[in-house]
């Protein structure tokens, strides 16, 4: 059970009580006379083979607020698809399997490459950006969630303590951003956000002194987390990233659209598990190694729209100061493990902040030589005003898909 305290420029919604899902759900299907709501599942063929989907879809049947469910699949051929759409039948709300690898879905991505507004890479940011256009050619919500694949701990309170911000209707919030604590196994989980970007904002903050979006992004408890919740007039301002930068692009596309007392973090979940990416030191385009690399890239193009001037000697300072930091932390979190009858393998806790601090140069040397680079994927906005059916023309490819 987490405390009440509130830090930071966002507001932080804890989990106090342990209050009954059943009294959750029961207020969410009130709201959704005023405001429907649909859930986004971003996924691969194969998490239809694991059980952890398994689990989310049995769980999502019992869920009863949602008007719309709607599964990104990627890497699926024809039979696969076809075994897609059986799996995910049943659910008992409307949903729609959104084949990105089909033939009509295909078509219309060559349709935007030939306006050079195409999604420029495969991934989890194309899936979620085009069933967020589905959403928006669907009008069948107003505020929608996104949630991974592959969480083992899922309980479809997750879920309605995501959508319950967005959408009270005395809420004044447009986006909300789900946070847990990531223990498992007997071991302290979460390296990406514990050894790189929690000490990577603190080295920025010690290096460019006070920068606004970098004091909201140390705002979020779990600024990587996958689960978050959005109203549906957002999607058409959002540019999203295309890489695994996608979880913070998102984040300060909020800070750029919207004030602070606009956005909020949830306590989702008092343990969350999921599946693991490889450190993968020795392939730079893979694992945690290419995951670091992005999301650095990511706050560096940031603040550089922010006016901050980057040179490499810049790179290198910070590079330092983040392992200084970083190194300290590791004994925070050691004596926090120990406190609580758990073990965390400092060699393995080192050997990922030296290759953090190593992609932290990478990053900045790619920013460098690249400063016009634009990973993130157009918003809706631009999209329909190059091509003004695009949305219908999605809707028609999708529903023909389905049928």
């Amino acid at each position: 059970m987490s405390d009440f305290h509130q830090n930071g420029s966002i507001t932080t919604l804890h989990n106090l009580t342990q209050r009954s899902v059943i009294e959750l759900e029961k207020e969410l299907l009130a709201f959704s006379r005023q405001t429907p709501m649909a859930l986004v599942l971003p996924s691969l063929y194969s998490e239809l083979a694991k059980p952890a989907l398994q689990q989310i879809v049995s769980e999502l049947t019992e869920v009863p607020y949602l008007s719309e469910i709607v599964i990104g699949l990627d890497q699926a051929d024809e039979a696969n698809y076809v075994a897609s759409k059986d799996y995910f039948s049943r659910l008992p709300q409307p949903h729609r399997v959104l084949w990105h690898d089909g033939p009509r879905l295909q078509a219309l991505d060559e349709l935007l490459k030939e306006k050079n507004i195409a999604p420029l890479e495969h991934g989890k940011g194309r899936n979620v950006w085009y069933c967020y256009g589905y959403v928006l050619a669907s009008a069948k919500a107003k505020s929608v969630a996104i949630h991974d694949c592959d969480i083992k701990t899922y309980h479809r309170d997750m879920l309605a303590r995501l959508l319950y911000p967005v959408s009270h209707p005395q809420f004044n919030y447009v986006f909300c951003k789900g946070y847990y604590s990531r223990v498992a196994t007997g071991t302290i989980n979460g390296r990406v956000s514990r050894l790189l970007i929690t000490p990577l904002l603190r080295a920025l903050k010690i290096v460019m002194g006070h920068v606004d979006y970098l004091e909201y992004l140390d705002s979020f408890r779990y600024p990587l987390a996958g689960e978050f919740a959005l109203k549906t007039e957002a999607l058409n301002h959002l540019r999203i990233p295309s890489d695994w930068g996608l979880e913070v692009g998102v984040l300060l596309e909020m800070k750029r659209n919207f004030a602070n007392n606009r956005l909020c973090q949830v306590d989702i979940a008092d343990n969350y598990d999921h599946k693991h990416q490889p450190l993968s030191i020795d392939d730079p385009t893979k694992g945690l190694a290419k995951m670091s690399t992005d999301i650095t890239k990511a706050i560096f193009r940031k603040l550089a729209t922010r006016g901050k001037v980057f040179h490499m000697e810049t790179f290198r300072t910070i590079k330092a100061t983040y392992y200084r930091v970083a190194l300290d932390l590791i004994e925070s979190y050691y004596n926090d493990a120990l406190l609580n009858g758990l073990t965390l393998d400092r060699h393995k806790e080192e050997q990922a902040v030296e290759l953090f601090a190593s992609n932290i140069l990478e990053a900045g040397d790619d920013y460098l030589k690249r400063p016009m680079q634009a990973p993130f994927i157009p918003s809706w906005n631009r999209i329909i005003s190059a091509i003004p059916d695009f949305l219908e023309r999605l809707y028609d490819a999708v529903e023909a898909d389905n049928s």
